[in-house]
């Protein structure tokens, strides 16, 4: 990983505002598909696609890449952006998100599409495809790591914790976990639903090294994948604390954009909004 300078923090920031943009976009023309999750991890997406994983978009299949499991899939448009400004595919592929016979489905499809690690579904089922691979990489004596983007709603999902607790026991410190903690799943509030604090120690509790940063904040993003590098004893969390439907100002905190698209109307507000928030970010740096 290269040293994190102000132009390439600048860069990423730049990145995950275009990343913003175009998850609208593809929602409103699909009709359908999650608008919070994926507009609240766009800084994340940013900095794993773009700076911190080790990967090649033009051989997806190379044996000694970086794998990035998605395990809450409904996150997917956020992915599919971020991997078609990487070069994975073409952007006129987006047009395609949940159409027929397409690529890009509602949730990501490991056959389907060079890039995607996991077919993800089932919420919780990310991580112990992950757990799995990790094991694999140390037995076979590789250097590649594994991370993966859970949802903190999946934590309700007894197998997560089956997960957590084997990777702790055999120490697997090439296994990294990115806990987006936005505080909202479809039917509300997760501390109302089911609360899951404290999260922290309960991964602690599990042997897991756990980070908390500010899943908006390029840099803390980026410091905290180092960190997890330097850690050889124990699996790492990082606890990513995000605003659901960050940078659009009628989205952020309510839930009740978990799992619905914008109409045309709410799609030119959100644009709006995001192109001049990236105005600010590029007048920022000058």
């Amino acid at each position: 990983m290269e040293i994190l300078s102000e132009k390439k923090t600048k860069f990423l920031e730049m990145m995950a505002n275009q990343l913003r943009q175009d998850v609208v976009e593809v929602l409103l023309g699909a009709g359908s598909g999650h608008s919070a999750s994926p507009l609240g991890t766009a800084d994340i997406f940013s900095a794993f696609y773009f700076h911190i994983l080790n990967h090649n978009p033009k051989k997806p299949n190379w044996p000694d890449r970086d794998r990035f499991i998605l395990s809450c899939g409904h996150y997917c448009p956020v992915q599919y952006v971020a991997m078609s400004a990487a070069g994975y595919f073409p952007s006129e592929e987006l047009k395609t998100l949940r159409k027929i016979n397409t690529r890009l489905q509602g949730h990501p499809h490991r056959i389907a599409l060079p890039g995607i690690e996991a077919t993800s579904g089932p919420l919780g089922d990310g991580l112990p495809q992950a757990v799995g691979m990790a094991l694999a990489a140390r037995m076979d004596k590789k250097k590649h790591r594994i991370y993966c983007l859970m949802s903190d709603g999946e934590h309700n999902a007894g197998i997560v914790w089956e997960a957590l607790m084997f990777a702790g026991k055999n120490k697997l410190s090439n296994l990294t976990v990115i806990l987006d903690r936005n505080n909202i799943q479809i039917d509300g509030f997760t501390e109302e639903v089911m609360p899951l604090e404290s999260l922290r120690e309960k991964y602690e509790s599990f042997n897991w090294h756990v980070l908390d940063i500010d899943g908006h904040n390029i840099e803390a993003i980026v410091d905290a994948a180092n960190e997890a590098k330097a850690i050889y004893e124990k699996p790492t969390a990082i606890i990513c604390h995000t605003i659901p439907g960050k940078g659009v100002s009628f989205m952020e905190r309510d839930f009740v954009w978990h799992g619905i698209p914008p109409n045309k109307e709410q799609a030119k507000k959100a644009l709006h909004e995001l192109r001049t928030l990236g105005g600010k970010i590029k007048s920022e740096h000058e």
